[in-house]
């Protein structure tokens, strides 16, 4: 198992409060941080009874990386955190292309939108898993946290979505009939659900085999997690 250095240790420290947290927030009960347990490798939607075609199509459209991946890392996140993005825009290709594109990973993104502080969180969440439905979810993932300064603050962030969902792929039409009926809300309610009930109290928070981590941690502390995770599997100790 890699061992983590001084420096790891206070970027650790560091990133516990470089998180957004709800303003009304109390610590949840923490039933199990296990992330085969968060992730839900059979999919939210089966285990929260959301078995229309929608949602089954938004919950894989969701989910990256091999099947056969031994470990599991899930993103539990909120589209107008700028903690979010900060981890976005400074670990999540690294992570990508070292460890999901490798096969030895399995990402999963659940949606914690932080409402009462994020106005336009929960529309962005809907947004990008109408995206998902149609298998655009990466793309618009991509899109939404990269123009983030322009939509944040947005009255009405609908012309601003629209565009970056067309600009990713999706059909236009289904893409705004899904968006209009609010047809992936539920789904979006169950992440927050299940994560809160996992100890998620801010995002963005992850879960790395059968550990938590909370913060926007700079990628070497996902690699000293994911490696010992995967030694773990691999029957290390």
């Amino acid at each position: 198992m890699p061992r983590i250095s001084v420096r790891l240790l206070c970027a650790f420290a560091i990133a516990a409060s470089a998180a957004c947290a709800r303003s009304d927030a109390t610590p949840a009960a923490q039933t199990n941080t296990s992330s085969g347990v968060v992730a839900a490798k059979a999919g939210a939607a089966a285990m929260t009874g959301l078995t229309d075609s929608v949602s089954t199509a938004a919950d894989r459209g969701r989910i990256r990386g091999a099947e056969a991946a031994p470990v599991w890392l899930v993103e539990v996140s909120d589209f107008q955190c700028p903690f979010c993005k900060q981890w976005h825009d400074q670990s999540f290709a690294a992570i990508d292309k070292e460890y999901v594109q490798t096969g030895k990973v399995r990402l999963a993104y659940l949606n914690y939108p932080l409402t009462s502080i994020h106005k336009n969180a929960q529309a962005a969440a809907e947004a990008a898993m109408c995206a998902s439905v149609q298998g655009k979810f990466w793309p618009l993932h991509e899109s939404l946290f990269d123009t983030q300064p322009q939509w944040e603050a947005a009255e009405n962030p609908m012309h601003t979505f629209d565009s970056l969902a067309v600009a990713a792929g999706a059909n236009q039409a289904a893409w705004g009939q899904c968006m209009k009926s609010h047809a992936t809300a539920a789904l979006i309610e169950a992440d927050r659900d299940r994560t809160s009930g996992a100890g998620v109290r801010s995002t963005p928070t992850f879960f790395i085999g059968d550990r938590k981590l909370e913060g926007a941690y700079p990628v070497d502390s996902f690699r000293v997690a994911i490696d010992a995770a995967l030694a773990k599997a691999r029957g290390g100790k």
